[in-house]
């Protein structure tokens, strides 16, 4: 694993309790488990958040652009594949993108975390963007995401998140 990836900002380097506070405001609960424990729900395996049900599994080393990504999963996701959720969130690509673009939004809800350090952690973990970087994606290319999330009532009209489930619109 190579340093960038190694600094990324992890479960263990936030407060809980702010997470708990923030998934809830979607339904979802969080359930931590011990380091080097598997992550149930884990699409990717290893430190990576996991979803079953209405609940983001973690531990201690989980990434938390990867809580919130999946946690984003989650929110973007209709109804019909929420109530079956089991590891794999599906999806397309147009919904791969709002996902990012709304787990950038939501990390300003996380102190000490917030968008600029989002997209670095992005780029260090390897997420693939058009215009090379997390950063150049969000402020140049990412309007059709944010057109997808205002339709779906998960941002509201001046960008923000709405703290809300998929709608459909």
């Amino acid at each position: 694993m190579n340093s960038s990836v190694r600094n990324v900002l992890r479960f263990s380097d936030t407060d809980p309790a702010t997470l708990v506070q923030l998934l809830s405001r979607f339904g979802l609960v969080l359930e931590s488990k011990p380091r080097g424990e598997p992550i149930p729900g884990s699409f990717w395996g290893g430190e990576e958040a996991g979803l079953l049900d209405h609940t983001l599994i973690v531990r201690p080393d989980t990434p938390l652009h990867s809580i919130l990504h999946e946690a984003c999963h989650f929110v973007c996701m209709d109804e019909q594949r929420r109530r079956g959720l089991d590891t794999d969130a599906g999806g397309d690509y147009d919904e791969e993108n709002a996902v990012c673009y709304l787990q950038i939004l939501l990390s300003d809800e996380i102190p000490g975390f917030g968008r600029n350090r989002m997209m670095r952690d992005m780029d260090a973990w390897g997420y693939t963007f058009r215009l090379g970087s997390a950063r150049a994606w969000f402020e140049n290319d990412a309007t059709d995401a944010l057109e997808w999330l205002r339709c779906r009532g998960l941002v509201t009209d001046r960008g923000l998140a709405a703290f809300t489930l998929r709608s459909e619109r």
